[in-house]
């Protein structure tokens, strides 16, 4: 029950009523004891409500797609039409069936509700979490992967998968995508992490070696990802590095590579703190916020 306001209490709490409303002012320290508090709203909030909520990451997943789909009759009349970069390519493509090669995680399935369980429970990426979720197999397809998948499977079109979601979520992984419509031509169509590639040594998750496995059964008219690691080899993974690839392969982009958004998570994050994820969380916080941009 609550009792009368005094007179000079109501005069107050009215005045304080017409004052402007004001964010209030950022914690000196950060709360702890709630997994709210653990999870700063410039972490993965806005990047998983963002992916889960609005129609401008359906439209930008979308005509990413959408565009793609209506270059593969120009890609397939070209012979010599490749999406392998030439240090990726062990034999000639011409003459070989055609394939389009897609990373799965945030390019062809949405794994934000895995995302969005961390931000509320105030956790980090671990592999029994994500295993878990894998073995769920309860991701949808991301937004106009559908569309393109028939256009590329009425061609002839192989989907080849190359993954770093590790070979023992082999089963489970291709569940998922044959349960949401996505065309899985046999087993081997699956390239995990720990895939073996005669003649070629793998180094941490890269990708190199499973792309030049898939380049030696197709020629390989576009590859899909989400991260730059999922088109071309990077040997240094810092800002200045990556940017250094993108420029050299600019224009690979729009036509052979396409890249879906995913601000989420990736490769571009440990860049920012000299890839060592052994650093406390505060301090590879630290580190990215000292990378911000804060123009003078």
């Amino acid at each position: 029950m609550r009792l009368p306001l005094s007179c000079a209490a109501l005069a107050v709490a009215l005045l304080a009523a017409c004052q402007p409303v004001r964010p209030a002012a950022p914690a000196a320290t950060p709360v702890a004891a709630t997994a709210e508090a653990a999870v700063p709203a410039d972490d993965n909030l806005n990047a998983v409500l963002w992916v889960q909520r609005t129609a401008e990451y359906q439209a930008a997943a979308t005509q990413t797609y959408r565009a793609a789909a209506a270059l593969l009759d120009r890609a397939l009349a070209e012979p010599h039409w490749d999406a392998l970069v030439p240090s990726e390519r062990d034999n000639a493509g011409h003459g070989l069936k055609p394939a389009v090669v897609l990373d799965i995680d945030e390019t062809v399935l949405d794994n934000s509700p895995y995302q969005a369980r961390l931000v509320r429970d105030g956790l980090e990426y671990s592999d029994p979490t994500w295993d878990a979720w894998v073995e769920e197999r309860k991701a949808k397809p991301v937004p106009g992967v559908l569309e393109f998948a028939r256009a590329a499977s009425e061609r002839g079109i192989t989907m080849v998968y190359i993954s770093n979601r590790a070979v023992h979520l082999k089963q489970a992984t291709l569940d998922n995508l044959r349960a949401v419509g996505l065309p899985v031509a046999d087993d081997s169509v699956f390239l995990g992490l720990g895939t073996v590639v005669e003649g070629c040594e793998q180094h941490g998750s890269e990708k190199d070696c499973r792309r030049r496995l898939a380049g030696r059964q197709y020629r390989v008219l576009m590859q899909f990802g989400d991260q730059l690691g999922d088109f071309v080899h990077i040997d240094a993974n810092t800002f200045e590095g990556r940017q250094r690839l993108l420029e050299e392969y600019d224009d690979w982009f729009g036509e052979r590579w396409w890249m879906l958004p995913n601000p989420t998570y990736g490769s571009w994050e440990p860049a920012a703190f000299g890839n060592s994820w052994k650093q406390s969380r505060e301090t590879r916080r630290a580190a990215k916020r000292a990378a911000l941009d804060v123009a003078p």
